[in-house]
């Protein structure tokens, strides 16, 4: 009896751990979403294709499209330049140390997550833009990290080869996810980030003036997380540069905290970029469309 118990004490230890640590992990989908409906969308959407075993040949000319992330120094994206050579990159290093080339990039403010990142590309590149930008999360692959990439094994490599970029142009703007859960999902349209106060904030002095009217809010927000798209030239130019020093001006100012000005701005790309304020394709045609998965 003491040696069970002796082994199963530090074993049922290791359990909790584990456990919380999980917990910890997937506290953004457990907590805010259903853990279980998102598991199984997750696995429906996987069985409808697989990896890419003959991707699109990638040319070593650098086109005219770019990749635009946020990183803290910590993170390894030297899978960017070795995956997708035909791309530009614009990596902001978000937390620099002394020790940081004078080459890297970085931000006016490490706050609001990766929004800091895609305003800042937008603001000093306004009158150089190329076609196509796409805007992702520096992980790269994984379920871990990029349980939020929407391709088979949730791959960044994958989504951007496959991205359909005549339909980024004729679209002007495209949710890299098209699995509705989480943010689609007619309870995720209340969102309690998008409160009339804070929409109005958000939007003060905006381009649109209706945009900052109390009558203007809309009753529900709605749009695929998590803060992956990609947008044409033409659509980011709709919008005259003061307004994205405007939202990156809030993203500074606001009382909220790093990651909840963040969460506020991952469900309003979406809104930022011209569309309405529920924005979900139906989840076939999206992955039609978007990555020529018919």
């Amino acid at each position: 009896m003491r040696w069970t118990l002796r082994f199963a004490l530090p074993a049922l230890l290791i359990v909790i751990i584990i456990s919380v640590t999980l917990y910890i992990k997937f506290a953004q989908i457990w907590d805010q979403y259903s853990a279980p409906s998102y598991a199984w969308a997750s696995l429906q959407n996987t069985l409808r294709g697989s990896t890419l075993d003959n991707p699109p040949a990638v040319a070593g000319k650098v086109e005219d499209k770019v990749v635009i992330m946020a990183r803290v120094e910590s993170e390894d994206t030297d899978w960017v330049a070795e995956n997708l050579p035909d791309w530009q990159h614009a990596i902001y290093t978000v937390n620099p140390s002394a020790s940081s080339p004078n080459t890297t990039l970085t931000t006016p403010q490490n706050k609001g997550h990766e929004s800091m990142a895609y305003l800042t590309y937008i603001i000093d590149h306004y009158k150089s833009l190329p076609s196509t930008l796409a805007f992702i999360h520096p992980h790269r692959r994984g379920f871990r990290d990029a349980w939020h990439t929407d391709t088979p094994l949730h791959d960044n490599v994958d989504a951007l080869r496959t991205l359909r970029l005549p339909y980024v142009q004729k679209n002007g703007y495209v949710n890299l996810r098209c699995n509705w859960n989480p943010g689609c999902k007619k309870a995720h349209r209340k969102n309690k980030h998008i409160t009339a106060e804070v929409w109005q904030e958000v939007f003060k002095g905006a381009s649109k003036a209706s945009f900052s009217q109390p009558e203007y809010v809309p009753g529900e927000v709605g749009a695929a997380c998590c803060a992956q798209f990609a947008v044409s030239r033409d659509r980011v130019l709709e919008r005259p540069l003061s307004d994205y020093e405007g939202l990156r001006q809030w993203v500074v100012d606001t009382h909220l905290s790093d990651a909840h000005s963040g969460r506020v701005l991952e469900f309003l790309w979406h809104v930022v970029f011209g569309m309405t304020a529920v924005y979900c394709p139906e989840e076939r045609s999206c992955y039609c469309n978007v990555y020529g998965r018919c």
